[in-house]
């Protein structure tokens, strides 16, 4: 099933399609970010936050899950929502030519696709690039560092600190009644800095017990070009 639903609209409308089984892959051997654009009130999201789920276990995803605002006045108001994750998203769109949807699936920055058509999610992970800038996450005295290596061209990072997973009893609107387990839910964004692409270190904020830390470097354009997971301890 897909869910479009443009932000300025009173209402959304629904276009369904079959999701095909497809073979899981062996994982890949490079990074690859997949950031998930999804809300409890959308009834066409839970199979692309199941999904999420499966492609989370292989070594080289990073994935997180931002709950968008835009579905909360539907008759649900998402608890980890934010407008933080609709303005990402929307920034995302306009970079790359696309209406504002749920779920949306965004690969490395670069790609835009259906988040619960498991072949068009695997399509593009397969064809994603090496990622040209380095990036670790370790602990220190004072608590979590990353190092980032040089890059091409101005550079920003962003720091989001998640929850791995969650369950949720929903009261009402479109998934009224259902119990759903999410994965990767972004709690805490914070642009880190914005500089000229030399190496740079950055203390990362503090976690709250049980959440997992992501880094992602990016390009004025948005593109992922590096990144890095700290699963929690």
């Amino acid at each position: 099933m897909r869910r479009r639903t443009l932000i300025l609209a009173a209402s959304a409308g629904v276009l369904y399609r079959p999701v095909r089984a497809a073979p899981v892959p062996a994982p890949i051997g490079r990074p690859v970010v997949l950031e998930l654009f999804t809300s409890q009130g959308c009834s066409s999201c839970p199979p692309a936050d199941a999904l999420l789920g499966q492609l989370v276990q292989r070594p080289a995803v990073i994935a997180l899950a931002w709950h968008v605002d835009y579905w909360d006045n539907l008759g649900w108001r998402d608890p980890y929502a934010s407008r933080l994750a609709t303005e990402r998203q929307r920034a995302y769109a306009g970079r790359l030519g696309s209406e504002v949807f749920t779920p949306a699936l965004v690969v490395d920055g670069a790609r835009i696709v259906v988040g619960s058509e498991r072949g068009e999610v695997e399509a593009a992970i397969t064809a994603a690039p090496a990622l040209p800038v380095a990036v670790t996450v370790s602990r220190g005295a004072d608590g979590l560092v990353a190092a980032i290596s040089a890059g091409s061209g101005p550079l920003r990072a962003v720091f989001a600190a998640y929850d791995p997973e969650r369950a949720t009893n929903v009261g009402a609107g479109e998934n009224g009644g259902a119990r759903l387990r999410e994965y990767r839910i972004v709690r805490k964004s914070v642009m880190l800095g914005e500089w000229d692409g030399t190496p740079r270190r950055f203390n990362l904020p503090t976690l709250e017990p049980g959440q997992g830390a992501a880094v992602l470097v990016q390009s004025a354009e948005l593109r992922v070009l590096g990144a890095a997971d700290q699963p929690p301890v």
